[in-house]
């Protein structure tokens, strides 16, 4: 039976609405949602800042050079981020994923990885990046215990990619940070590349076969209606049957099982053992109910889902002097009333509805 905490609604300086979480004397330990969830990954968002301005994620209309992106103070500090991990890490969870924004914008970040690998040589932390700062950085992250990272990179040719990134930036720039990361040993790397109708679709290929034998691993991504700036249309959605019906024809696959209870990918493998793709198809093929996924974002909310329109404060438990008992109690009895199951429900109209923003959150 689910256990339910008091809640208050406030709106934020942004005028988003937050319901924050007040602590219940519930025992710590392994959880689940309504729906039997587990509690197994949580994404942390370092900043909401980024140098690229994606077309499906931060249209430079609207995240444009007045946007109000937070202060810095009111960023979680790397001492707070790890003190909610190691809550959480306490709970079930097994996954932390640093994302952003663009997480390789936030100062200092390796600083961070080495503070979260000291809560345990088990945890699988990773980091997803546009890969335009990689170069530079991989060395540091994986020194300082960074497990593997994802990538963004949504087509090979350089126009279109200029083009989706929308700063002109370069793909051999992207590419050059890839081979970085998969020298300093974060290999094998994930490749997600988002695909919106009539403008990269033709690239799918392309990108399957640049990558075919590398051991790295390409995930389609169905264009998603994340926020409420990014203008989806259903029309723009490339289905996953269509993404791998392309790959097929040029280099046969079959279906292979997944890894893990909660994996948001569908895996497919070549059929001559050149390795594997996957495909996230959440508009088409919703995997609600294996979401195993809770979300941090930079001010400190927690998020049970990616397309959320309220979150829980949890920066207000921390620093009004809540100890770690009461921020785990918050946390737990969040996750034992969670229901959500968006992709499950989702029409033309919900799509529509206010929702948080994927640049704040993280994918």
């Amino acid at each position: 039976m689910a256990t339910f905490i008091p809640l208050t609604d406030v709106r934020d300086a942004r005028g988003q609405l937050v319901r924050r979480a007040i602590a219940s004397p519930m025992a710590p330990g392994p959880v689940v949602d309504t729906r039997s969830r587990p509690l197994a990954d949580l994404r942390i968002s370092v900043t909401d800042r980024c140098n690229f301005r994606c077309v499906y994620c931060m249209p430079k209309d609207v995240f444009g050079r007045d946007y109000p992106f937070l202060p810095h103070d009111a960023l979680l500090t790397f001492e707070e981020i790890t003190r909610v991990a190691r809550v959480f890490v306490g709970l079930g969870v097994r996954k932390l994923r640093l994302t952003g924004g663009e997480p390789l914008l936030r100062r200092k970040i390796e600083r961070l990885v080495e503070m979260l690998r000291a809560l345990g040589d088990d945890l699988d932390i990773t980091l997803t990046t546009n890969g335009a700062l990689l170069a530079r950085k991989a060395r540091d992250l994986r020194a300082a215990g960074l497990s593997r990272v994802t990538v963004s990179l949504d087509s090979l040719d350089d126009a279109t990619f200029r083009a989706m990134n929308d700063v002109d930036f370069p793909v051999d720039k992207v590419l050059e940070g890839i081979d970085a990361a998969a020298d300093a040993g974060l290999a094998p790397l994930k490749i997600n590349m988002v695909v919106k109708r009539g403008m990269n679709e033709a690239s799918i290929v392309p990108m399957a076969a640049r990558f075919r034998g590398t051991g790295h691993i390409v995930r389609f991504i169905e264009y998603m209606d994340v926020g409420a700036t990014n203008g989806w249309r259903m029309d723009d959605v490339v289905p996953a049957r269509e993404i791998v019906s392309r790959i097929d024809a040029a280099m046969p696959l079959v279906d292979a099982d997944p890894n893990y209870r909660g994996e948001v990918a569908e895996r497919w493998a070549y059929a001559d053992g050149g390795g594997e793709i996957g495909v996230i198809a959440s508009v088409t093929q919703a995997f609600c109910r294996d979401c195993t996924r809770a979300r941090l974002s930079t001010e400190g909310k927690l998020y049970t889902c990616l397309f959320a329109n309220e979150g829980f404060d949890l920066r207000e438990v921390i620093r009004s002097g809540g100890d770690d008992g009461a921020l785990q109690r918050a946390v737990a009895a969040i996750w034992r009333q969670r229901g959500d199951r968006y992709s499950e429900i989702r029409t033309e109209n919900t799509s529509r509805e206010s929702k948080v923003e994927m640049s704040y959150i993280g994918g």
